[in-house]
């Protein structure tokens, strides 16, 4: 986002006048860390804003007009709900990473994609690859761009390999890069084992380069999905706000064997596992397919960044005031596969939204 959107005045709800944990110990000016390591308080994040700014903007630079205007979401009244949170909290199927960089050359349009390294390309338990490669196409028309050099070892895997795309400019809003690693078994046969897609109007490419590990999916495994959702992630470094956008999910499987259900979406924002800020959206009546298009601020300082993952969950309102879960995902630098490409993402791209389809997990 530019800074234009952004509100002037933020209003914190219940804000102590003293000034924030993560900020207690430094001196006015000074750039040194704390001693200890920072916390963030429920206190903290931004739960009331006056203003959202120009919510068309936003929904403008996220391609959302087609869903309607972009709405603020509201913040949940409590953070006791019991829940299950541990480390493999939310994880998906993952095989492997490979570290990429891409530039593109608007003089020559082409988009210059190098292959960096590569670690744990391949499960240790698959003894019968002899070796493994990496294989680059173009999304959607599925066209191959880049084969790597064969490598005979798939942990420790040093690629150093540049491929340039012929791409015009008008396909960097439209196109996406697929990472595949293919296994050579014992009878010389390819066998696909892990994939990660870059969406390439996600990374702003005729600004700057792109240049993040890549968390390859396995898609050989079966995984219970009750879903799908689709989110937007941007961080403002200068204002230390952290915005995720809501935007709609699909193919919602409901919990319980239910025939019908309404369906809302929670946000929390964890600190090491606990709970800081939560927020929801509102209700969609009996759709499997709704669309939110609803946008969550948090106020984050940039010293804890790494320390904080978003759990989102989607959940099914009952007339009791009571919500089963149909399912969930894990972002940030906790998480694995689409989780953590994600969070990757939008720390390289900053100030620029990034979106993504995420699977839900079964709670």
């Amino acid at each position: 986002f530019g800074a234009s959107w952004l509100p002037s005045v933020v209003r914190r709800v219940n804000s102590p006048p003293a000034s924030p944990s993560w900020q207690r110990g430094a001196a006015a000016g000074s750039k040194a860390l704390p001693s200890r390591k920072a916390s963030l308080r429920g206190a903290d994040t931004c739960e009331s804003i006056n203003e959202l700014g120009s919510l068309e903007l936003m929904s403008r630079d996220l391609g959302l007009a087609p869903y309607g205007p972009l709405k603020k979401s509201v913040s949940a009244d409590s953070l006791n709900s019991v829940s299950s949170i541990g480390n493999n909290f939310g994880q998906d199927f993952t095989v492997g990473q490979v570290e990429v960089s891409m530039e593109y050359d608007g003089k020559a349009a082409a988009l210059h994609v190098t292959l960096l390294q590569g670690k744990d390309l391949l499960e240790k338990e698959d003894a019968h690859f002899e070796s493994c490669f990496m294989r680059i196409s173009l999304l959607p028309a599925e066209q191959i761009v880049g084969i790597s050099r064969i490598q005979r070892s798939a942990y420790a895997v040093a690629f150093d390999e540049r491929f340039s795309i012929p791409l015009d400019p008008a396909a960097l809003e439209e196109d996406s890069l697929r990472f595949s690693v293919f296994g050579i078994d014992e009878d010389e046969r390819n066998v696909s084992t892990g994939v990660a897609e870059l969406k390439l109007s996600d990374l702003d490419l005729t600004v700057r380069p792109f240049n993040a590990w890549l968390y390859l999916q396995d898609m050989n495994k079966t995984v219970d999905t009750v879903g799908e959702i689709l989110l937007s992630l941007s961080y403002l470094p200068t204002a230390e706000r952290l915005t995720v956008v809501v935007v709609k999910a699909k193919n919602l499987v409901w919990s319980n064997g239910k025939g019908t259900a309404d369906p809302f979406v929670k946000v929390y924002l964890l600190q090491d596992g606990r709970k800081i800020s939560k927020k929801k959206t509102a209700v969609k009546r009996d759709d499997t397919n709704p669309v939110f298009n609803e946008a969550m601020i948090f106020s984050v300082p940039a010293i804890v960044l790494q320390d904080l993952s978003l759990r989102v969950t989607v959940a099914e309102s009952g007339e009791d005031g009571r919500a089963d879960n149909t399912g969930h995902v894990l972002i940030g630098p906790a998480a694995s596969g689409m989780g953590i490409t994600h969070w990757n993402q939008m720390l390289a791209t900053l100030r620029k939204p990034v979106s993504m389809w995420h699977p839900l997990r079964r709670n």
